[in-house]
């Protein structure tokens, strides 16, 4: 009876042993992924004019009402966020637009732009009550930046230079573009090519 025990009390410490080795393992196996994996940005298609170039110009008109100009050297950054009544990430992210915009407002204005039929758009705007923010619709602006995927954002700066543009679906890759402007770096994937 004490050798049955006795063996039994032997394997289980093996287990709880062979256990921790795995535990182990398994935890360095995730701090060597997670060096691996760097963090990703705004993922920027190179289309359209580059980070670094004067933005194009554009005076629209808002759906709200009043003028609105994009690009120049207006004297504050803008953000230009491309989207869509029918796109669920667009939507997502528009309490975080708003969290941009209240968190930037000393140095930064936030344009929404779009394209389509008026109506459509007017019952979004109002819907998803966008009265804060310029709401432009032109197909001239989505084809100057070649657009082909949503939700997207470009950076313009105070001189009316590019600083940062991308296809953004979190909060993350939104910040992202503020992070390429302050290092002056055209993205995090750039960034972290200039390190390796």
């Amino acid at each position: 009876m004490n050798d049955a025990l006795l063996i039994s009390n032997v394997f289980l410490w093996l287990v709880v042993l062979a256990l921790l080795l795995v535990v182990w393992a398994l935890a360095r196996q995730i701090g060597v992924l997670y060096e691996r994996v760097a963090p990703m940005g705004a993922l920027m298609i190179d289309q359209g004019p580059k980070v670094g170039d004067a933005a194009p110009s554009f005076s629209l008109t808002s759906i709200g009402g009043g003028a609105v100009s994009i690009g120049g050297q207006l004297g504050r950054g803008q953000l230009l966020f491309f989207l869509s009544p029918t796109c669920p990430v667009c939507k997502k992210l528009l309490p975080v637009i708003r969290s941009i915009a209240t968190s930037e407002k000393a140095w930064l204005d936030i344009v929404l732009a779009s394209d389509g039929e008026l109506p459509q758009h007017k019952a979004f705007y109002e819907k998803a009550d966008l009265s804060a923010f310029p709401y432009v619709l032109s197909t001239e602006l989505g084809m100057t930046y070649q657009i082909s995927k949503l939700p997207y954002a470009v950076l313009i700066d105070e001189h009316g230079a590019i600083r940062g543009k991308g296809l953004v679906n979190s909060r993350e890759q939104l910040e992202s573009l503020f992070v390429a402007k302050e290092t002056g770096v055209a993205s995090i994937q750039e960034f972290i090519n200039q390190r390796a």
